[in-house]
């Protein structure tokens, strides 16, 4: 995505495009895969941990990323739908036991869940667990 693009996003869901949020949605736009808070730290040196932490509970608050619950804990992604109430957008991640990476299988839907009478569902993490093709070496052509 170009800065651009990143803006109009952080304004369709109503976030105002500072300095830090920026540079944290734009770290997230070019990873391809989600990503640790650790991760972004190390990613994006010019802001501390407290500043990356509150650009992410800003964006989660409206549904601006998703936050995915891995072995290691949790990764953050940008959310690409188009509704700031609804998440569109939910799709399976896959979890490398060898590299330790989670990626974004955004063609495979979270399948709907009938849930019981009374339950109300708010967030799912669909995540599978296995070798991901470069540490099993498989050559995707």
């Amino acid at each position: 995505m170009s800065k651009a693009d990143i803006i109009k996003l952080l304004e369709e869901h109503g976030v105002k495009a500072t300095v830090n949020r920026l540079l944290v949605a734009e770290a997230l736009s070019h990873s391809g895969r989600p990503l640790s808070l650790t991760e972004l730290e190390t990613e994006i040196e010019s802001v501390d941990k407290s500043g990356i932490f509150r650009s992410l509970m800003t964006f989660k608050d409206h549904h601006l990323v998703h936050a995915i619950e891995d072995v290691e804990g949790t990764r953050y992604e940008l959310c690409h739908s188009h509704d700031t109430d609804h998440d569109e957008d939910t799709h399976v991640h896959f979890y490398c036991e060898k590299c330790h990476r989670t990626f974004c299988l955004d063609d495979i839907h979270i399948p709907p869940v009938e849930l019981p009478q009374g339950y109300d569902g708010r967030t799912s993490n669909y995540l599978i667990k296995g070798i991901c093709p470069a540490c099993s070496g498989y050559s995707i052509a």
